[in-house]
């Protein structure tokens, strides 16, 4: 018998992407218990930010990290 060790949710499922139209965005994780603190992020020269608490991406439209067609 084989034992397999599955590796957390975290390390598998791929970030949340959010498509925004501003340079500077807030998070707070989902919200409610499950959220984190409101935290404020600033792009500024690159077209995208990663959240250091929940590693949700914020993606600016048309940026290379939006996936729509029209991001790429």
């Amino acid at each position: 018998m084989s034992s397999k060790t599955s590796a957390p949710a975290s390390l598998t499922n791929p970030p949340e992407i959010v498509v925004v139209a501003t340079r500077k965005v807030a998070c707070d994780g989902v919200g409610g218990a499950l959220g984190h603190p409101k935290v404020w992020y600033d792009m500024s020269e690159q077209d995208y930010v990663e959240c250091k608490y929940c590693d949700r991406v914020f993606a600016l439209k048309g940026g290379s990290h939006d996936p729509s067609p029209a991001g790429k």
